[in-house]
């Protein structure tokens, strides 16, 4: 690794340009809300129903090693350098420009597949509520493929707009979603006081995490449930990509503290709703939470809290539009990407790099849902779930960047690291440690066990796809970074300009 760059190889331009194109309006609140529409997919309760009560076991485990550890993490690095770009600035100062842009590249990439993934969750929540209703609706891929490209722009143009604006609009949308997962976990509660027994067994030996036959190289099969947990954790530090726009460090620390308790309570209490009232056989993977509220409670419940999961989705589509295209954003002040890229609009957000990133989604959504979907006696699912996995194995690689930038940030800048330190430098190290094996583990679960044996018969052929999409990934990633290093070279450049009154341009 580059651990020994020159001092002028680790000043960024980002550092100095970046707090005048952007306004600081982000405070704790608002990153909390960022945090939960990036990090708390609370279908993931529903996804896990498979492992039995032993699931509880896996969300505890997983918010030790890898939440609770990525937190302190974060905010030291995020102390030391609260630059736009987060994980990108944090690498960089660390390891070197190689590393740092390395880092904002796999960090980044998930972003627009996600971004296509919660379009999906639209539509899965629109087909459940019309199943309420006893009538069947987005039934053709290309129909599905239209939702998702509305859901896509309708984040850009959100993401356009005045970042107050924007904000806030999210900041609203978390209140009902707050409502819709206590309700879903009141499933659970509602379902016992009426005198009805858990729908699934809650019997000593099912809290075994090392229960089930299936055993691949050695490691039973339900571990790959503990994988499933951490990857439903990933994203920690996404809300500090727009790092110069919050306006102050504690900000900073109150969304890390309140996120995670956020985030652990609200898996645990849905994954027990979902548990004691839907029986396993007839669990929705996806909608299972709503299918719960339904049951316990009433359909007309359930039809409203399938509402507001639809109406998060959507909304999160678009968090994740903004808080990564800063990523892009970082790279085109960085003159890894064209300059274009670092500029910012009239509303001082930076609207190439969104415009950018949903062109990309939206390219994704085309090739999956109208060029395969459509075509004869192919299954768009397959490609868009091997490339959902594969590019979290991509995001996990960004993951682990993190938790080794702790290791060298000391030596980055002894003084900040010791100004922005909180807690012992020991224990600092520790949860380094701990989450990179964390975030090993989780990785090396993806490819003991497919994520659906149906349209992945064979583990020889989940894991090439996965291999494939990994490499590919990579190889871009530095393919990019060589590419901006011969550009760089060739025609030098004096600083970017910082624009009278902060308007738009590098």
């Amino acid at each position: 690794m580059q651990t020994s760059q020159p001092a002028d190889e680790r000043a960024m331009v980002t550092e100095e340009v970046a707090p005048v194109l952007v306004a600081k309006t982000l405070g704790a609140f608002d990153l909390l809300t960022i945090f939960i529409g990036v990090v708390l997919f609370i279908t993931n309760s529903a996804s896990l129903q498979f492992a039995g009560p032993s699931l509880f076991v896996f969300w505890i485990v997983a918010f030790v090693t890898f939440l609770l550890t990525g937190a302190f993490v974060t905010a030291q690095l995020g102390g030391m350098f609260p630059e736009e770009g987060s994980l990108y600035v944090w690498t960089h100062k660390a390891l070197g420009p190689f590393w740092g842009f390395f880092a904002g590249f796999v960090a980044w990439w998930p972003g627009p597949v996600v971004m296509v993934l919660a379009g999906t969750l639209v539509v899965t929540f629109a087909q459940q509520i019309a199943t309420f209703l006893d009538a069947e609706v987005f039934t053709q891929n290309w129909q599905v493929g239209l939702v998702v490209l509305a859901v896509l722009w309708f984040g850009a143009a959100m993401s356009l707009l005045r970042m107050r604006l924007t904000q806030s609009y999210v900041n609203t949308q978390f209140v009902f979603y707050a409502a819709a997962i206590f309700v879903m976990g009141l499933a659970g509660v509602v379902w016992l006081a009426q005198g009805n027994a858990a729908a699934n067994s809650f019997a000593a030996e099912n809290w075994n995490p090392f229960q089930g036959e299936a055993v691949v190289l050695g490691i039973p099969g339900l571990l790959t449930a503990y994988s499933f947990c951490v990857l439903a954790l990933l994203g920690i530090e996404v809300p500090l990509n727009m790092g110069v726009e919050v306006r102050s460090e504690d900000a900073i620390k109150k969304y890390l503290f309140w996120g995670c308790i956020v985030v652990m309570a609200a898996y645990l209490w849905t994954s027990f709703g979902n548990m004691v009232v839907v029986p396993l056989a007839e669990n929705n993977a996806t909608t299972g939470g709503a299918q719960a509220v339904g049951i316990a409670i009433g359909e007309g419940l359930g039809i409203v809290v399938a509402l507001i999961l639809m109406w998060f989705f959507l909304t999160s589509s678009m968090v994740y539009n903004y808080s990564f295209a800063r990523l892009l954003f970082v790279s085109g002040l960085e003159r890894r990407l064209p300059a274009k890229i670092g500029e910012v609009n009239k509303n001082k957000v930076p609207g190439n790099a969104v415009i950018l990133q949903t062109v990309i989604a939206s390219l994704i959504t085309i090739v999956v849902f109208f060029v395969i979907g459509e075509a004869a006696g192919s299954d768009p699912n397959k490609p868009y779930l091997a490339l959902l996995a594969g590019v979290t194995i991509v995001w996990c690689i960004s993951t682990a960047l993190l938790f080794l930038d702790i290791f060298f940030a000391k030596r980055a800048d002894p003084v900040r690291f010791e100004e922005a330190r909180r807690v012992p430098e020991g224990f600092l190290y520790l949860c380094g440690g701990v989450g990179f094996v964390a975030n090993l583990a989780a990785v090396l679960f993806v490819f003991v066990g497919q994520w659906n044996a149906e349209l992945f018969p064979t583990l020889g052929e989940w894991n090439t796809w996965m291999i494939v999409i990994t490499l590919v990934s990579v190889l871009t990633g530095v393919a990019v970074y060589g590419v901006s290093e011969m550009t760089r070279r060739r025609s030098p450049t004096a600083p970017a300009q910082i624009p009278a009154g902060g308007g738009a341009g590098s």
